[in-house]
């Protein structure tokens, strides 16, 4: 179930949606805004995945609200799979047909000596392309095998072409860390309004 509130062009409202998803092993209710202010309600079962989410919502001056219900005494694995879902499809209902959007951004960000890139094209056309490896397969308790899966549901589900790079680091939370800030900034400036842009940015005439 979604309920979308779209404004494309500045002063056309809110770009912003809700979504609900409810499964055997999941029980998901996520509201996203666009053009927010940074702040966030999170509750995952996840406290990793809470604190990713948080600064993904900080550094993209998106508002997020997410509850989640799942099934995480047998792993963290369906609550973050479908969460993923939840934001892509809410990310695709906000932008409703792209108008006047900036539709690319390419985003380096360090965390200390972590190094993570994100280049995001709005695109209509899903891709995902991922390169890092990480010293170590475990967060506390989060698996790292579990960034990947978030990221390409959400990729797959809003859409956006989405290519993620580590280039170096030492320290697993730092490098997961610079990839989800670099996250927020590179999607905030991707689907900022232009506006030098008529319309639709592609001369297909639709995204």
């Amino acid at each position: 179930m979604t309920e979308a509130n779209q404004g494309n062009r500045a002063g056309g409202g809110a770009r912003s949606a809700s979504i609900a998803r409810k499964t055997n092993e999941t029980d998901i209710k996520l509201s996203y805004g666009i053009d927010g202010t940074g702040v966030s309600e999170i509750s995952t079962g996840v406290p990793f995945l809470n604190h990713m989410l948080d600064l993904f919502t900080k550094h993209g001056q998106f508002d997020l609200n997410v509850d989640a219900d799942g099934d995480i005494d047998i792993d963290d694995h369906h609550t973050v799979e479908d969460i993923g879902i939840c934001l892509g499809a809410a990310l695709l209902e906000s932008l409703g047909d792209k108008r006047g959007i900036k539709r690319y951004a390419n985003v380096f960000i360090p965390m200390d000596e972590a190094l993570a890139q994100v280049v995001i094209d709005v695109s209509g056309r899903p891709h995902f392309e991922y390169r890092a490896e990480y010293p170590s397969a475990q967060v506390g308790t989060f698996s790292t095998e579990m960034v990947h899966e978030f990221l390409w549901k959400f990729a797959l589900e809003s859409r956006i072409t989405l290519h993620v790079i580590v280039h170096y680091g030492r320290n697993t939370h730092h490098m997961i860390e610079a990839v989800f800030k670099a996250l927020g900034r590179a999607l905030d400036e991707a689907t900022s309004i232009d506006p030098r842009v008529t319309g639709i940015p592609s001369t297909k005439g639709v995204l």
